[in-house]
């Protein structure tokens, strides 16, 4: 939140102050009683008997177990370690990720995830098109580009795709969220690639297929384009604003270093809508002063009822 830089007059750089110092006194007021966060040369408790091992971002001085890092102390039986705040994002088995196609080679994707290295999507991993359990030829080999070519999102289009620091995505349960009452699929990535676009109907290959190859030879025989294809390359004035106005909640919650969860989104697009500002107007100024005394009011609330 330090990094923080707006065009503020002189009341609204007073008010975002006094708010971002009320975070981090109920912050450091939270992590003093559970000892998770720590900084620089922070003594870790540990209990010496349990035979503990000592981990990344973790050194011992004087006796003592001490943190080099700055981050949250994890325990997994009995190693512990400090886990970095603002690192590079590193993969863990089980991660939901959004990746885009950095370039299609033989029998395979690269994909850019936001780590040192690419992954890699292998063919024989894909669905076909046309729904059959089969070995890969060289015939699909060539038709790659038609499932996926450079620059696209892994499995999705008509949206935006917006790059945060991954330390402010929480690992959870529900990575995709289909917000509902906008119309709009979220994918929250671990590696900091948010995707925002137009939801998508899940529909078995096959049946879908079979409807889009008849669409397709009733077109060939009127010479007209089908509804079906109409559809699928046009998205609503309302569904675009939707996924503005979401993307850009999400922007502001990453420059204001809060973490980015479905239920804080919605709640920025629902409060956006209640102060009747337009899509441009929530990456103004005040805007970000009012989200950030509202988070620390709700923070405030919350202490209070623990």
């Amino acid at each position: 939140m330090r990094g923080v830089q707006l065009s503020l007059n002189k009341t609204q750089k007073l008010r975002l102050e006094t708010a971002l110092e009320k975070l981090e006194s109920l912050s450091s007021s939270t992590s003093n009683n559970s000892n998770a966060s720590v900084t620089v040369a922070d003594t870790i408790p540990i209990n010496y008997e349990d035979g503990v091992l000592k981990g990344h971002g973790t050194s011992e001085m004087d006796g003592r177990v001490v943190a080099t890092i700055c981050g949250l102390v994890e325990r997994v039986n009995k190693l512990v370690y400090v886990r970095a705040l603002r690192a590079r994002y590193k993969p863990e088995i089980g991660d939901i990720i959004v990746g885009r196609v950095m370039e299609v080679a033989p029998k395979h994707w690269r994909l850019e995830i936001n780590f040192s290295q690419d992954a890699v999507l292998m063919l024989s991993s894909m669905n076909l098109p046309d729904g059959i359990q089969r070995r890969r030829t060289a015939v699909d080999e060539l038709n790659m580009r038609s499932i996926f070519e450079e620059n696209d999102i892994v499995c999705l289009d008509r949206g935006q795709l917006l790059r945060i620091s991954p330390y402010l995505v929480k690992r959870r349960k529900q990575h995709f969220h289909h917000l509902d009452q906008y119309g709009v699929d979220l994918i929250l990535g671990c590696n900091g690639f948010i995707w925002v676009g137009e939801h998508v109907e899940a529909k078995d290959d096959m049946v879908l297929d079979q409807m889009i190859k008849s669409e397709q030879e009733n077109a060939s025989l009127s010479g007209s384009v089908s509804s079906r294809e109409q559809e699928q390359s046009h998205t609503s004035i309302e569904i675009r604003q939707h996924i503005c106005r979401i993307a850009n909640a999400v922007r502001v919650l990453s420059t204001l270093g809060f973490m980015v969860t479905v239920e804080l989104i919605t709640e920025l697009v629902d409060l956006s809508i209640s102060h009747n500002l337009d899509i441009h107007e929530m990456l103004g100024a005040e805007f970000y002063v009012v989200v950030a005394e509202k988070e620390a009011e709700r923070r405030s609330l919350a202490t209070k009822k623990r």
